[in-house]
């Protein structure tokens, strides 16, 4: 079973929506059911079928949310140090063409949201990064081009979920 790397604060939010999903959902959903059934006829209510729509859903999300959980490898970033870049850093770039200034921080699969600076391991700008310093530059080859960044700053920084 291969380990998936994630940080301390991913794998909160993957246990806190896995305990929302089997404390809060699934009860809700298992009533709505229930209520649908005191209705009659099954084959033509609507709400039955909607309401057994959502606990397929719910129970397939709870199996991948276990499966995660199960998998995980939980990185403290706040014990890492360095210069040089791997999983947990936080790194600020700068767009050679552009001028302008990025921040990343490298994280697990599961916990990429590029719209709030996490960028997943295995994307094509944290794999570019990998192993490099302050100072350097790097050419990320990426789906809309190829792009050339000087990197400016590397820490490492626990960050929230």
């Amino acid at each position: 079973m291969e380990k998936v790397p994630m940080t301390a604060a991913g794998f909160a939010s993957l246990e806190a929506e896995f305990k929302h999903r089997t404390s809060v959902e699934r009860p809700r959903i298992i009533a709505a059911i229930s209520e649908a059934r005191s209705h009659g006829d099954l084959s033509e209510n609507a709400e039955y079928h909607a309401a057994k729509e959502a606990q397929s859903h719910n129970e397939g999300r709870i199996a991948e949310l276990e499966d995660k959980i199960s998998r995980a490898e939980v990185i403290d970033v706040s014990k890492l140090s360095g210069d040089t870049i791997k999983f947990g850093a936080t790194v600020s770039l700068v767009d050679e063409d552009t001028e302008e200034e990025k921040v990343y921080q490298i994280v697990g699969d599961v916990e990429a949201d590029v719209k709030q600076g996490r960028v997943s391991i295995s994307s094509p700008i944290a794999r570019a990064l990998i192993g490099k310093r302050v100072g350097d530059q790097v050419e990320v080859v990426a789906p809309g081009g190829a792009r050339s960044f000087e990197i400016v700053a590397v820490k490492f920084i626990a960050a929230n979920a």
